[in-house]
């Protein structure tokens, strides 16, 4: 897909306001592949492989999350893609 990859754990409130689906229209966008999903403590958690530009990009929509959101934390740690993703999707 890309040459570089993001793990992202967003923290803040980011569940029941629509941010997966802001996400995921972002990620689309970008060109960018992997998910994001809810995780059970209340984060969100996304991964995303592309071009090095877009991934930065998504790093600032993550900040700022849809109009609902509060986003306080976004903890980014840059990896290795896992080159198995070909698209973006919502996981639940």
């Amino acid at each position: 897909m890309g040459d570089a990859a993001v793990k992202a754990r967003v923290q803040g409130r980011v569940q029941g306001v629509g941010f997966r689906h802001f996400v995921f229209e972002k990620a689309q966008k970008l060109g960018l592949a992997g998910y994001v999903k809810n995780l059970p403590d209340g984060d969100v958690a996304v991964y995303a492989e592309g071009e090095e530009e877009d991934l930065r990009q998504l790093e600032k929509f993550l900040n700022e999350g849809p109009f609902m959101a509060r986003v306080t934390n976004v903890n980014l740690e840059w990896c290795e893609p896992e080159g198995d993703h070909s698209s973006f999707e919502v996981r639940f």
